[in-house]
């Protein structure tokens, strides 16, 4: 089986789907002869012609706008926001348009788009370069947000978005592009070929929208997380050395409640892990359904980590992280609790 990076893993997805599908359609700015910012459109221009991989102007409105026509008439668009950061341009367009085309016609007409958009810190891009803002998604009917943490999994979640007939937010965290960090900035990170998730087959496949992973199994506490996150969870369950069950959620709409209550319900105890800002961030909303299902079996509050409530901090990036020894300090808290 091939090995490959998270990079490599999302052009291989947009590589087999155009193969498979004369309507899938890539575009967005510099993602043509430039191959995009990060490379991960890198080749299909010169595969597939100018007709069916394009660069774009620096319009984010104008790209999102465009696909959401192009669906309309029958394609299957697959576009690129350079950065999270620059997505809000075209949040009307995604909020007011795309996500409502099946509601307001009555299901006789659907959005098959996918937004690709790298997300989330630890490259030093400073407070516009960093941003996750995957709850602004989230709390949009009609939208479907999906978070991998591996090669093995943006492959195939990301060619069963571009299968979906709804429209999905496929957010790339650009901290996994080339290793599974796992927020020890003062070690070195392991490629991805050098681990099992990097082992991604080389032909057509797809991982069902929905579908949560159980990462690492254990019994005295679930630590709930996603994208880059799902790392550093695993990095503090091992350093405190705590049996913890860590949930990789994939996909954050649709949820996964069954994988999140059955674990809960195990364990007794829960910690949610998320990179963005924790007021409003996704992790409440994980919390508020925890308390609502699981009650009863909870032996201790719900704990959320989360970035600080402030623009992403360029000299002081560690601080702001979540990282393994903050997530630590809190597995230790609930389990003391």
């Amino acid at each position: 089986m091939a090995r490959m990076t998270m990079i490599e893993a999302v052009r291989s997805a947009m590589d087999v789907s155009m193969e498979r599908d004369d309507d899938v359609v890539v575009f967005g700015e510099d993602v043509g002869y430039f191959g995009g910012v990060f490379r991960c459109t890198q080749g299909l221009q010169s595969k597939y012609g100018k007709t069916r991989c394009f660069d774009t102007p620096i319009n984010e409105s104008g790209i999102v706008g465009t696909a959401i026509g192009m669906a309309a008439y029958g394609l299957k668009p697959c576009v690129e926001i350079q950065f999270a950061d620059y997505m809000y341009p075209a949040y009307d367009q995604l909020t007011q348009e795309a996500a409502r085309i099946r509601y307001r016609s009555n299901g006789d007409f659907t959005c098959p788009i996918v937004v690709r958009m790298p997300t989330g810190g630890g490259i030093f891009g400073g407070q516009t370069h960093s941003q996750s803002p995957e709850a602004l998604f989230t709390h949009v009917c009609g939208l479907k947000v999906v978070v991998p943490s591996n090669p093995h999994d943006a492959k195939g979640l990301l060619t069963a978005a571009i299968a979906d007939p709804d429209p999905v937010i496929f957010l790339e965290p650009k901290r996994l592009y080339n290793g599974p960090f796992d927020g020890h900035h003062d070690r070195p990170v392991t490629p991805w070929s050098r681990h099992e998730l990097g082992e991604v087959p080389e032909g057509y496949y797809a991982i069902p929208i929905g579908k949560a992973d159980i990462r690492r199994e254990g019994s005295a506490v679930t630590v709930i997380a996603y994208g880059t996150m799902v790392h550093v969870a695993l990095a503090a369950a091992n350093d405190t050395g705590i049996d913890a069950e860590v949930i990789d959620l994939r996909s954050l709409m649709p949820l996964d409640l069954d994988a999140i209550v059955k674990s809960v319900a195990k364990t007794g105890r829960c910690v949610v892990v998320h990179e963005a800002t924790l007021t409003s961030g996704f992790g409440g909303e994980i919390a508020a359904l925890v308390q609502e299902h699981c009650f009863y079996h909870l032996e201790a509050p719900v704990m959320r980590v989360a970035g600080w409530d402030t623009p992403y901090p360029h000299a002081q990036e560690w601080d702001y992280f979540p990282g393994p020894i903050r997530v630590g300090r809190a597995l230790i808290d609930v389990m003391e609790a």
